[in-house]
């Protein structure tokens, strides 16, 4: 099974006129910086927070369920793992969020219309839409909720 990480990085603002140079991530474990004479530099980020996301998938194969990878100011990001025969009884929840297939294949019917998701997928689900994961065996997502302050 391959190891998937994700960094997390924070971008850095720059004031309107003069300040510090505005750093972007351009790819896991480099950065960019729009600085004269700076381009990128390999190793891990100051402002990044590693966390294994198959490390959770793995806790969570068996039974299935979700668990919380990251949480910060205005965003959640998880796993969420799916063995049938359990269904999925997830509610519609109050944020926007994205569904990144991490393993598996499935279907998403959102508000009546069917979304077919296979590894390497990802689908928006706005706030307050019904929906739900079916036809699957186990199926493997990161989900990434935008949420409101």
């Amino acid at each position: 099974m391959q190891q998937l990480r994700l960094w997390l990085v924070r971008e850095r603002a720059r004031p309107p006129a003069a300040g510090p140079p505005l750093l972007r991530h351009s790819m896991i474990g480099r950065v960019e910086s729009d600085a004269p004479g700076e381009g990128t530099a390999p190793g891990p980020l100051p402002t990044a927070r590693p966390f294994d996301i198959a490390a959770a998938r793995e806790r969570l194969s068996e039974r299935g369920g979700y668990e919380i990878v990251h949480r910060s100011p205005g965003l959640e990001i998880g796993v969420y793992v799916l063995v049938a025969p359990e269904p999925d009884r997830q509610q519609p929840h109050e944020d926007d969020e994205v569904y990144v297939v991490l393993e598996g294949e499935g279907t998403l019917d959102v508000e009546g219309a069917r979304v077919e998701l296979r590894q390497g997928h990802a689908v928006f689900v706005p706030a307050g839409a019904e929906h739900r994961f079916s036809g699957y065996e186990e199926l493997s997502v990161l989900v990434i909720f935008e949420r409101r302050a």
